[in-house]
């Protein structure tokens, strides 16, 4: 007689199906580049090199700054003049928005190192979704304002403001007669200026709270793409060098304005 095996786990004789196995992530596989010896060597070479591009951004930023010193020196009126068109609240508001990004990242890159994907990416976006919220602020708040006189209709500061009755943008905005002209260089046309270097205080403004922004933008960029990494399982608690250098690029953008804040909107 014939036995046919069977599995003792199948009630039916039938085997049992192999037991799937888990599925490898990315980082899991990943190898260090040829010229380094291994991932360790990899990451503190990455992370030295992340720190020496970040010395040249301080040194971009530290240019600004002498030019703030010794304008502000030279014209101490037109600096007080163009100042005090400055609302401390907004630059307040941003100031916490970047701080509260700040600790989104840091908290991101440690849930990567736990593998906590999804309150991993929970920080990356709300990360992202701060530094949206800081340029909406300064775009529309500030910059529109005072660059063409032209108020968003849920600012607080139209109705200390004769409303010309002039809109844009379906009444979006709504125009403020004598109130824009405010901008850099030969641009600046505000045509109730007391003093005749006040557009040098609307250059340096203009000049770092603009590069300060687009390097706000570019750190979004990166973020994004570390983001959809690690919804691909590309970093892990053994491979995490790109959310590490997006959170270091990222925290420089907030050091920045923490410089910026005070300088712009409370000293006058």
């Amino acid at each position: 007689m014939t036995t046919i095996p069977h599995d003792s786990h199948s009630p039916h004789g039938h085997p049992s199906p192999a037991p799937e196995r888990p599925k490898t992530m990315l980082w899991q596989v990943y190898k260090a580049a040829h010229h380094f010896r291994n991932k360790e060597e990899e990451f503190d070479g990455v992370k030295l090199g992340m720190w020496l591009f970040l010395a040249t951004e301080v040194l971009l930023f530290s240019g600004l700054f002498c030019a703030y010193t010794i304008f502000r020196i030279m014209y101490p009126q037109a600096f007080a003049n163009g100042s005090q068109y400055l609302d401390w609240r907004w630059g307040g508001l941003n100031t916490i928005v970047l701080l509260i990004s700040s600790y989104t990242m840091a908290s991101g890159i440690r849930w990567v190192q736990l593998q906590e994907y999804g309150k991993a990416k929970f920080n990356l976006l709300f990360t992202m979704f701060c530094g949206l919220v800081f340029l909406i602020i300064k775009f529309t708040f500030e910059y529109t304002p005072k660059w063409s006189g032209y108020f968003f209709f849920l600012d607080p500061a139209l109705k200390h403001h004769h409303d010309s009755g002039k809109t844009a943008l379906g009444g979006l905005f709504h125009f403020v007669e004598g109130y824009g002209g405010k901008r850099p260089g030969e641009l600046f046309s505000y045509p109730f200026s007391t003093d005749p270097y006040e557009h040098l205080w609307w250059s340096v403004y203009y000049s770092a709270t603009g590069i300060h922004a687009s390097h706000v933008i570019i750190g979004m960029g990166f973020i994004w793409w570390v983001y959809r990494r690690v919804c691909k399982g590309v970093y892990g608690p053994t491979h995490y060098t790109g959310v590490e250098m997006s959170g270091l690029y990222w925290h420089l953008v907030d050091l920045i304005w923490i410089f910026l804040f005070p300088l712009l909107y409370l000293i006058h």
